[in-house]
């Protein structure tokens, strides 16, 4: 089926924005919009307000559009809400989930203990970051999943979209880190995974909502201790995987 024109405009913008040819807070402006398209300023403001909704454009009666930006303080708002909704997602994934669902997680988490015991026993922990970043995307996605909910899925995942391309990834250990106190937090975020797939098995909801919101609190405690006095946050790119846990 042929596209309309303003998911033709839709389409070409948010691809921008997501690969950083658009930074943040970069002017998206409807005529110029219009002609790199081939549609007309119509369908293009369309598209801006569809992209206001999912929360990758700004829109001022002054300034006009513009690829969203965040303070700090926004930051914290949005994770306050990931924590709330991945929470209650976790407990539902804990009442709902089938024995594929469970697999999915388990192999996610399987992944992470093989990769976290390779960087316990190297020198280097940056040759295996990658892989267990996926492994961590896929732990999470798959509770999102046995929570069998697809409209809170849906928001969790256009929380961390926006997060991803305003904040990109975050350095949960403190600066100048030693060996033993990199491994020391490598055991506990396994352990803390390990805690909530254990709730989820076990069919415990309070629990496994509570695992989560430690887990994802303490995400947001480093990550706010890691900008505070930032100011605007800094613009990055998003990478595949990225927009993979994004949706």
């Amino acid at each position: 089926m042929k596209k309309v024109n303003s998911d033709v405009a839709y389409e070409h913008i948010r691809k921008k924005i997501l690969s950083g040819e658009y930074p943040l807070g970069y002017p998206l402006l409807t005529e110029a919009l219009s002609a790199e398209t081939k549609v007309s300023r119509t369908p293009v403001r369309e598209a801006l307000h569809k992209l206001k909704a999912e929360g990758l454009v700004t829109l001022s009666p002054r300034l006009g559009a513009s690829v969203k930006t965040m303070d700090v303080k926004e930051f914290q708002e949005m994770c306050e809400l990931r924590l709330a909704l991945e929470g209650h997602a976790a407990g539902l994934a804990a009442k709902n989930h089938s024995q594929a669902d469970l697999q999915e997680i388990k192999l996610a988490l399987d992944g992470m203990r093989e990769l976290t015991e390779k960087i316990l026993g190297a020198a280097d922990e940056a040759p295996f970051l990658e892989d267990l970043r996926r492994a961590d995307v896929r732990f999470h996605i798959g509770i999102m999943t046995a929570a069998k909910n697809e409209l809170m899925k849906r928001e969790i995942l256009r929380l961390h979209l926006v997060n991803r391309i305003v904040v990109g990834p975050i350095n949960l250990s403190p600066p100048n880190s030693t060996k033993d106190e990199l491994d020391t937090n490598r055991s506990d975020v396994l352990a803390s995974h390990q805690e909530i797939y254990d709730a989820i098995v076990a069919h415990d909801d309070p629990l496994a909502k509570q695992a989560m919101e430690r887990h994802i609190q303490d995400i947001i405690s480093k990550s706010l201790r890691q900008l505070t006095g930032a100011g605007k946050l800094a613009p990055r790119h998003l990478t595949e995987d990225e927009l993979a846990y994004s949706g």
